[in-house]
């Protein structure tokens, strides 16, 4: 799952402004899809589906009490889930889309409540999402996202809420509580996971993906062990089932003997890229060809019969 803050700009994510230019490009697919005839679907909330955009405009807008001219008055949050994730979602666009509301409504908004660490909750949150089914510059088959609105302020209109602080979890000074992007982003993962029943695996999650791009080297050498570790348990479960439904107690045995020497080439010959760095390691091991001597047959030579001996018979 990638869960990203797109920096404000001076274009379409010109946060300090009215949020107008965003919501109109929000819904330049929908024009798109509506002249094809295919389902599209409206602005969203935490309880409401098919918003009109002038409304999500009035609302972001006004939520603006006490706040300068220059600041920010609202944040933009993309929610991208892979090919392999929308699939745990459903089968049609529809399924899909419905997926994402509920993972939004009932995973990332809370999340983002308690990441501020002010004893928020989902319902204090004013944000209104879009769903978008197509993306630029993707070769997936599979492509559906979300765009978030968030205003910058609680829907009192009396906290100021940022996610892009650097201040995480403070106690003393002006700003209190702060805002963990990458706790929000393990949350978001491990949230996801247990919606939909997601078996996910090392190389998909937020902490290899950070180790690999952030960690040290020592770090990112230790995730590529954990990865082997892991692709070997895979291995050797899948082997193990499949030995399982061998019907003959002898066939078993050759299976489980093949699977070692599988599992072992397996974990011998991983290797990993580490392009940022400049390094790659490489495992080989040559396996011996099985010995097939024990299982020739020896083919019993055969006796040759005695002629009887040339004479004369006795009468």
């Amino acid at each position: 799952m990638n869960i990203d803050f797109p920096p404000p700009s001076k274009g379409t994510y010109n946060n300090a402004g009215s949020s107008r230019k965003l919501c109109n490009y929000l819904e330049h697919e929908d024009m798109e899809r509506m002249e094809q005839g295919i389902y599209t679907e409206g602005f969203f909330n935490l309880t409401n589906d098919n918003i009109y955009k002038s409304q999500v405009i009035k609302d972001i807008d006004s939520n603006i009490g006490q706040l300068m001219k220059t600041d920010a008055k609202f944040y933009a949050i993309h929610v991208s889930p892979s090919e392999k994730e929308l699939q745990a979602m459903g089968t049609t666009e529809q399924e899909q889309a419905e997926a994402m509301k509920r993972y939004i409504r009932e995973v990332v908004i809370p999340e983002y409540a308690k990441n501020f660490n002010k004893g928020l909750s989902a319902e204090n949150i004013k944000f209104y999402g879009k769903i978008h089914f197509s993306r630029d510059r993707s070769n997936n088959e599979l492509n559906m996202h979300c765009h978030l609105i968030v205003s910058r302020k609680d829907q009192t209109n009396k906290k100021k809420l940022s996610p892009l602080t650097n201040h995480k979890n403070t106690k003393k000074g002006a700003i209190k509580g702060g805002f963990n992007r990458k706790n929000l982003f393990q949350q978001a993962e491990q949230g996801f996971d247990k919606l939909f029943g997601y078996q996910r695996q090392l190389t998909e999650t937020f902490e290899y993906y950070n180790t690999m791009k952030n960690g040290s080297i020592s770090e990112q050498l230790n995730m590529q062990e954990h990865q082997i570790s892991d692709e070997r348990k895979n291995t050797d479960m899948q082997t193990g089932l499949y030995a399982d439904k061998q019907d003959e107690p002898n066939e078993n045995k050759v299976v489980y003997k093949q699977d070692d020497n599988l599992s072992n080439d397996i974990e011998n010959k991983q290797s990993f890229n580490l392009s940022d760095l400049g390094l790659s390691s490489a495992l080989g091991l040559l396996t011996p060809e099985p010995n097939n001597s024990d299982e020739e047959q020896q083919i019993p030579m055969k006796r040759k019969k005695k002629k009887p001996k040339r004479g004369f018979r006795q009468g």
